[in-house]
C-alpha cells in the first residue's frame, strides 16, 4: 500500500469517527499520523534519482508576493494591470506555464509579484506542477489567493485545504510551545494555563508515533494536538495571505458586499480596473513594510531615497546603515508624519512598527 492510499485510508477513517470525549485520542492519533505521512510524501529519504525541473526565480526587492489560484481567475492579467511586466493572459485555461514575475512599485518600495501556474486539486500530492508552485510560495513573504467570484466558496476552500496539507499555515502565528528532544530523562510535560485543547496524555501518544520518548514540552498558550504536531515537524511556514475576489462585475452588488466584508479580503475587477487601488494598499498593510527617511541635524529630510524596513526593524537597523547613529551617545529622535514638531526619544531596540503611520524619519 502507497502512501497515498495510506493517508486516503487514515482520512477515511477520521471522517467515520464521532467526535467526543472517548475518541479525542484516537482522532488525535490520526491526525499526528497523517502529518507524518505528508511529511514523507513531500520529502522522500531516497537520494537517487534526477531533481524535477522548477520555475523558481531570485528572490528580489523589498518583498515577495506569490499570486496562487485555480486556471483562468485573473492572475495573468493582475499582473500585466498592476506591472510592466507581459504574461500571457486568454480564456482558456493553463495559459501561464512557467513563473512570471514583475515588480510593483508603491510608497516607495519594490515589491516583486510572481505569477504562478494555475494549480488542481490534489496538486499536493503532486498532480499538475502544484509542488513546484506550492515550493515557490513557501519562499513569499505574502500569498494572494485569486479567487473567481463568480464560482462561490468552494475555490477557496481548496485552496486552502492543498496549501495546509504541505505545511503552510495562513494568516496565523507558530504556537507558543516549547519543545526540546533530549538524551534521556522521559518526557517533561509543563502547561502555564489550564490547557482545553489538549493534554499530556494527548502530549505522550503524538510523540510516541514520532518515535521520542525522552523531550521537554512546556505549553505557554492554549493549543491544539495539531498545533503540537506541527511544532514537533518544524518545517511549518506562517504567513499573511490575503484574498483577492476578481470578476465582481459579473455578480449582484448585495454578492460584492457580502465578500468584501470577510477577513483579509479584498474584492477587484482586473478587467475593468477597479479597486486595485485598495488591493495595493491592503498588500502593503499585510507585508507591515515601515517607510523611515533619514534627517541630519539641522538640515531638511531626505525623502528622495528613503529606507523601506520589514516587521521587527528597530532604530538599531537603521544604525547599522548610517554609523553616525550608532556611534552618538543620543541614538535619535524619530519624527512621525501626523505629529511633526515633537519628535520622539528613542533607543536602539525601539520598535519602529510600533507606530502606525505610513513614513517616519530619524534624526
Amino acid at each position: 500500500m502507497g502512501i497515498l492510499d495510506k493517508i486516503q485510508e487514515i482520512e477515511h477513517e477520521i471522517s467515520r469517527t464521532q467526535k467526543n470525549k472517548a475518541t479525542e485520542y484516537h482522532l488525535g492519533l490520526l491526525k499526528a499520523k497523517i502529518a507524518k505521512l505528508r511529511q514523507q510524501l513531500l520529502e522522500p529519504s531516497g537520494k537517487s534519482g534526477q531533481k524535477g525541473e522548477g520555475f523558481d526565480v531570485m528572490k528580489s526587492g523589498d518583498a515577495r508576493v506569490a499570486l496562487i489560484g485555480f486556471p483562468s481567475v485573473g492572475k495573468s492579467t493582475l499582473l500585466n494591470t498592476l506591472t510592466s511586466t507581459h504574461s500571457e493572459s486568454a480564456s482558456y485555461e493553463f495559459t501561464t506555464l512557467t513563473c512570471i514575475p514583475g515588480v510593483i512599485e508603491y510608497n516607495g518600495a519594490n515589491i516583486q509579484l510572481l505569477d504562478l501556474p494555475g494549480i488542481i486539486e490534489g496538486a499536493a500530492q503532486g498532480k499538475g506542477r502544484g509542488r513546484q508552485v506550492i515550493a515557490v510560495a513557501r519562499t513569499a513573504d505574502l500569498i494572494v489567493i485569486m479567487l473567481d467570484a463568480t464560482k462561490g466558496e468552494i475555490q477557496r476552500q481548496l485552496l486552502e485545504k492543498e496549501l495546509e496539507q504541505v505545511g503552510i499555515r495562513l494568516n496565523s502565528r507558530k504556537p507558543n510551545i516549547y519543545f526540546k528532544q533530549k538524551k534521556g530523562g522521559g518526557i517533561s510535560f509543563n502547561a502555564m494555563l489550564p490547557l482545553t485543547k489538549c493534554n499530556e496524555k494527548m502530549v505522550q501518544l503524538i510523540l510516541h508515533e514520532y518515535k521520542i520518548f525522552n523531550a521537554e514540552v512546556l505549553f505557554r498558550e492554549d493549543c491544539s494536538s495539531d498545533d503540537f504536531v506541527d511544532v514537533i515537524l518544524g518545517n511549518r511556514v506562517y504567513m499573511p495571505c490575503l484574498y483577492v475576489y476578481n470578476k465582481i462585475d459579473q455578480i449582484s452588488i448585495e454578492e460584492v458586499d457580502r465578500l468584501a466584508r470577510q477577513p483579509h479580503t479584498v474584492v477587484v475587477s482586473c478587467n475593468m480596473k477597479m479597486n486595485l487601488d485598495y488591493l495595493l494598499e491592503s498588500v502593503w498593510e499585510h507585508l507591515a513594510l515601515l517607510r523611515v527617511y533619514t534627517k541630519k541635524r539641522g538640515e531638511k529630510p531626505d525623502f528622495e531615497d528613503g529606507l523601506i524596513l520589514r516587521q521587527g526593524a528597530t532604530v538599531e537597523h537603521v544604525g547599522c546603515l548610517y554609523c553616525d547613529l550608532l556611534a552618538s551617545s543620543n541614538p535619535g529622535l524619530v519624527y512621525t508624519v501626523t505629529s511633526l514638531p515633537p519628535p520622539i526619544q528613542v533607543c536602539l531596540y525601539c520598535d519602529l512598527l510600533a507606530s502606525s503611520n505610513p513614513g517616519l524619519f530619524i534624526l
